[in-house]
């Protein structure tokens, strides 16, 4: 019933999450018991979860959860469900810190995954995240103390960055801002387009870099020298984005592929 949504693999996908997350069974264990037969009340939520997806409304809103970098995550309309390549912007991130305690700020926090993992996983660092929209913060304040862990949370537009006002200079600053174009839009999946919030996916068609480049100069005033400035960035914008950091003095700038070959992060060291 998913087919006409969804290609073999991805309804493959969505179906072992739908009957783990009724079952309680790993996908391991369903493969083992493929006999097994729903209860009444599992069979009448399948059915709810179905209807559902047949809309095309993603199956992380339907269940309200989704995982990311090994951590349960909460996620709702107002907030955009975490993507694997985010979690290797986050990777990269923690390999270069090691276990130096540093301040890091999350520009465009969403369900605060970012944010959140990394103060999971770099326990001596100071983490804040910044969020115009007060329900995605209220998503991840949740998603912090679900998760036990403790970042800053701030109200504040980017695009308004002048009137930000921080304690201390910053060693990180990352971002996977609004990068989504209207001619990316016609390519992409109706579940994305319909159901995720539009202010954190797109951008205007003639002004692609608009989050990177308020965030760049951001990043030149409260970065402290030789401080990192990392980026998840559309692939069609690589070169753009490079270009746009060097003509505000960003130096070292390192343009990354992700798993799938496409050039989806920036490191970048402010001279």
């Amino acid at each position: 019933m998913l087919a006409p949504l969804y290609d073999t693999n991805e309804a493959d996908a969505i179906t072992t999450l739908v009957l783990s997350e009724l079952t309680g069974y790993s996908k391991a264990k369903l493969k083992a018991f493929p006999e097994t037969e729903l209860t009444g009340e599992q069979a009448e939520k399948l059915s709810t979860i179905l209807n559902q997806l047949q809309t095309g409304e993603p199956l992380q809103y339907i269940l309200g959860h989704t995982e990311f970098y090994g951590l349960k995550f909460e996620v709702n309309p107002n907030v955009l469900i975490p993507r694997p390549e985010t979690e290797e912007l986050v990777s990269w991130i923690i390999e270069i810190v090691g276990s130096s305690p540093i301040n890091i700020l999350d520009i465009g926090t969403g369900s605060g995954c970012i944010a959140i993992t990394l103060k999971h996983e770099l326990k001596q660092s100071i983490i804040s995240a910044i969020d115009i929209s007060k329900g995605a913060l209220k998503t991840a304040k949740r998603n912090a103390v679900n998760n036990k862990v403790e970042v800053n949370f701030i109200h504040a537009d980017i695009l308004a960055h002048e009137n930000i006002k921080l304690d201390e200079k910053l060693d990180i600053i990352v971002s996977n801002p609004p990068y989504v174009t209207e001619t990316d839009k016609r390519q992409m999946h109706s579940n994305v387009t319909d159901f995720e919030p539009h202010s954190a996916l797109f951008v205007p068609e003639e002004d692609p870099l608009l989050f990177y480049n308020a965030i760049a100069d951001f990043a030149v005033k409260n970065l402290k020298s030789n401080a990192l400035l990392f980026f998840e960035i559309n692939e069609s914008y690589g070169e753009a984005t490079m270009d746009m950091l060097r003509s505000k003095d960003f130096i070292n700038i390192e343009l990354r592929k992700d798993m799938n070959g496409r050039d989806r992060m920036i490191k970048a060291h402010l001279s």
